[in-house]
């Protein structure tokens, strides 16, 4: 198989050449590190290609029969394998347990074969460290791939794997995916479980998930992953049917709740409004009631949950810095992060309380705003993919957190409020900016309500395929004549 072939498939069309026999799991492995060493020195994407890549374990079933498969080094662990965060205060952290996401991955047949940047900590939408440098977008590399799971959308938009691992506290998934021009969907809060040790840990806004390129890959992925699992908090409504399954059914009409306006104090950009407004004509083109919403809640209410949440993590850094055997200074946290934390051990623990409460005045003022709607259509992000370093860094040491915070979740304030709510929502690759650059389009559905998402990124998909529409950096361009015989 040559690369650009390799490239050509998505995880399930090369799953089904592994269990016909016309590919080994091994030589997806061989072709994806090859793929890895041609693209990655320009977009920095993977940290760690494991040396042992074509030994790992895996079902010879499955889904996923085969497929290599990347995890962003923050979030669900592998246990022995490095998880530095994005920082220096956890480099050489290995932990020891082995969460469910990733039994979940292997026994759906995928290898894991490396790690992802992340900013520290997953704590900006700009995939850059002190530790591991910036991540490039393979369709301009002087644009950011996203974040804070920017190095799985730059290493699935460049071709070194067809799907890998993310996770989302705010937008960390969906950002990246628009930015980088994949499929990306943040599930319902405990669709995928977080154990065996992260169960309903801050406030249970933050989800495990996955970055790929096609809508049949992103209802094997619910399948591969979801369920529940002992010592989860709550049990989800379970699906109806596999979500597989759901790609065969109808949509039926649905009533659809459109933002066509922004937010937050940051406006929408020109060319990603016309791309609602033609996504939105689309759907009622298709035979669904489509009706213009207003905001469902106050920006300002949203960012200062995030603020107060960040005082709540100064103790458990200190507790990880003493079992490092290091100090919590400006050679180990980033100055943004610095900040946070010298902010946050001024604080009562009180705090918790307090956004407790505030998170259930917000769970309740955007249930009332958009009870009326199957599903919500909105910008993924308010731009298109920003150049790199200014105001939304980490790294920058003049920002103050009020500043960063509006910056940072200004451009995605359609996204965290369902953070909040717990919603599962998905960006899809649906258009592009004059200048080449892709733009997501984010649909929103019911809590619990998966399947709907499936049935309607199905037919957009269909509608306005995406497939032919790849970046300038990806594999087999430069050694078109790379095969594993």
């Amino acid at each position: 198989m040559h690369l650009k072939e390799y490239l050509d498939y998505d995880a399930t069309g090369l799953a089904h050449l592994v269990t016909k026999g016309e590919v080994s799991a091994v030589e997806l492995i061989q072709l994806a590190r090859q793929a890895h060493d041609e693209v990655n020195s320009r977009i920095n994407a993977v940290i760690e290609f494991y040396e042992d890549a074509e030994t790992v374990a895996g079902a010879d079933e499955g889904f996923f029969n085969g497929v290599p498969f990347l995890r962003k080094d923050i979030g669900a662990t592998e246990a022995g394998r490095l998880q530095e965060k994005g920082s220096r205060l956890f480099k050489g952290f290995r932990p020891q347990t082995d969460s469910y996401f990733f039994r979940r991955a292997r026994a759906g047949g995928l290898r894991t074969i490396g790690r992802t940047t992340t900013p520290e900590f997953g704590g900006s939408d700009m995939t850059e460290t002190i530790l591991n440098g910036i991540t490039g977008n393979p369709w301009d590399l002087n644009r950011s791939a996203g974040g804070s799971s920017g190095g799985a959308a730059a290493a699935v938009a460049a071709g070194i794997t067809p799907i890998a691992h993310g996770s989302d506290g705010g937008g960390s998934i969906r950002i990246p995916a628009s930015w980088c021009g994949l499929v990306g969907m943040n599930p319902s809060r405990g669709r995928i479980s977080g154990g065996p040790d992260r169960q309903g840990s801050g406030f249970d806004i933050s989800r495990e998930s996955v970055l790929c390129r096609t809508v049949r890959d992103m209802a094997a992925a619910l399948d591969v992953f979801s369920g529940p699992r002992p010592g989860d908090p709550f049990i989800i409504v379970q699906p109806n049917r596999p979500y597989v399954e759901e790609l065969s059914q109808p949509t039926g009409r649905l009533r659809i709740g459109v933002a066509r306006t922004s937010w937050s104090p940051i406006d929408v950009e020109p060319e990603v409004l016309r791309a609602v407004d033609s996504t939105a004509s689309l759907l009622e083109e298709m035979g669904h009631s489509v009706t213009d919403i207003d905001p469902p809640f106050k920006f300002e209410d949203y960012t200062k949950i995030r603020l107060d949440m960040s005082a709540l993590d100064a103790s458990s850094l200190e507790e990880a810095a003493r079992a490092m055997g290091r100090t919590l200074s400006a050679d180990t946290l980033e100055p943004v992060n610095l900040k946070f934390y010298r902010r946050g051990r001024s604080r009562s623990l009180s705090v918790s309380g307090e956004i407790d409460e505030a998170i259930r005045r917000m769970l309740v003022h955007v249930a009332e705003a958009i009870s009326a709607y199957d599903i919500l259509l909105t910008p993924t992000t308010s731009i298109v993919a920003r150049p790199h370093g200014g105001i939304y860094a980490l790294t920058n040491e003049a920002v103050s957190l009020e500043d960063f915070l509006e910056a940072e979740y200004g451009a995605c304030a359609h996204l965290g409020v369902f953070n909040v709510t717990g919603q599962p929502s998905v960006s899809l690759p649906l258009a592009h900016s004059a200048d080449g650059l892709p733009i997501g389009i984010h649909i929103v559905g019911r809590f619990g309500d998966e399947g709907t998402l499936v049935r309607v990124a199905r037919d957009l998909e269909e509608a306005r395929p995406w497939k032919h529409r790849r970046p300038d950096i990806r594999v087999g361009m430069e050694s078109p004549a790379n095969i594993i015989a």
